[in-house]
């Protein structure tokens, strides 16, 4: 379980070096007030598949503070590439991961070799109650937020540890993470994307509703959609093996 450096800042990444020499590279970022364990268990079942699970800045082991915007946290992805050595990857993201990624994929498409979507939008309002809670009622929008991300048929154990992580980032970093979604939007350039595309949504996902991304995979060229049932927002932890399957499957079709 490696550090490196971006700029002045450490970072703390997870690597699964995968089973085959030509495994495709991917790197996997977490959503707003996560961290590279909310990747674990699907990692765990990737296989061939050679991942990076890191944590952005302010999260979970990482040092410095989050970001306030998308792109920020994209130049941050970028220093991450180049502090390791890595010249393209397929960028998988989760919620505000997966506006990283979509904005990285835009603005430097010679570094990304495919894209993974999961639990996402091309645009992501927050809504009042979140976005102003993070700073004035911490704890108690914590619950709220984790009250809407899982499925009702998810265990109220895995909801109880969602939010006794999501607690762990300190409130200006929380508030920051949603302040970037908020103001995201690329709804008008989908079209721009060229790569590989997979797109993962739960049926029960409240936040970010599967509507979100049959519009992603209708307007990003040869998009392929996998809606997972039974799931939430956080699909990849309430499904991980269902998710890596679906990972898998899509990336053994693409060109390295």
């Amino acid at each position: 379980m490696p550090y490196t450096t971006v700029g002045e800042e450490r970072v703390f990444y997870t690597y699964h070096r995968g089973s085959t020499p030509q495994a495709p590279q991917v790197i996997l970022v977490h959503g707003s007030g996560g961290s590279h364990r909310l990747w674990g268990s699907t990692v765990r079942r990737l296989g061939p598949v050679a991942a990076y699970a890191i944590d952005l800045p302010g999260h979970g082991r990482s040092g410095g503070t989050g970001c306030r915007t998308v792109p920020d946290y994209a130049a941050f992805l970028l220093g991450f590439m180049e502090a390791i050595g890595l010249p393209r990857a397929v960028i998988g993201g989760h919620s505000l991961g997966g506006a990283i990624a979509l904005e990285m994929a835009l603005r430097h498409p010679q570094r990304v070799s495919g894209l993974v979507l999961v639990g996402t939008g091309a645009r992501l309002r927050v809504l009042p109650a979140i976005l102003e809670g993070t700073l004035s009622s911490f704890e108690q929008t914590v619950e709220l937020i984790c009250g809407y991300a899982y499925s009702p048929h998810t265990s109220r154990e895995l909801v109880h540890q969602g939010q006794q992580q999501m607690l762990h980032v300190t409130p200006q970093t929380l508030h920051g993470d949603f302040a970037a979604c908020n103001a995201f939007d690329v709804m008008d350039r989908l079209e721009e994307i060229r790569c590989p595309t997979l797109v993962v949504c739960g049926t029960d996902d409240v936040l970010t509703p599967p509507k979100y991304s049959s519009f992603l995979a209708e307007r990003i060229e040869g998009a392929r959609l996998e809606i997972i049932e039974r799931a939430g927002h956080m699909v990849m932890i309430e499904n991980p093996g269902r998710v890596a399957q679906a990972i898998t499957e899509a990336l053994a079709n693409w060109q390295p």
